[in-house]
């Protein structure tokens, strides 16, 4: 009846072969596995004038961008955000309970 025809041994060869080939050809081309730090929980003291640079050079700061940059987790950077709102460093410009977006002050 219907259904696939059944490969000779030497079709059955030649598609392993190719198959070879194609995963030897992804492992070269992907080369080697990057590490991946995990993220600090320990945010960068909110005092220091580098950091204040840093962060004036930054458009808007959101949680995730603060993140991203300092190499630490989300939770750290909203902290780190509340308390830098707090010394004066940055203002909030807008906000809700899931995410809040801070800019330097002018």
């Amino acid at each position: 009846m219907g259904g696939k025809k059944k490969l000779s041994l030497k079709q059955m060869e030649r598609m392993q072969v190719r198959k070879d080939e194609e995963e030897r050809q992804k492992k070269e081309k992907a080369g080697a596995p990057k590490e991946k730090k995990p993220s600090g929980i320990i945010p960068p003291d909110p005092k220091s004038e580098k950091i204040a640079g840093e962060l004036k050079k930054m458009p808007v700061l959101t949680p995730y961008t603060v993140a991203s940059r300092f190499n630490i987790r989300i939770s750290a950077a909203k902290d780190f955000l509340e308390q830098l709102e707090e010394n004066g460093v940055v203002q909030l410009v807008s906000g809700n309970h899931n995410i809040k977006i801070y800019k330097a002050p002018d």
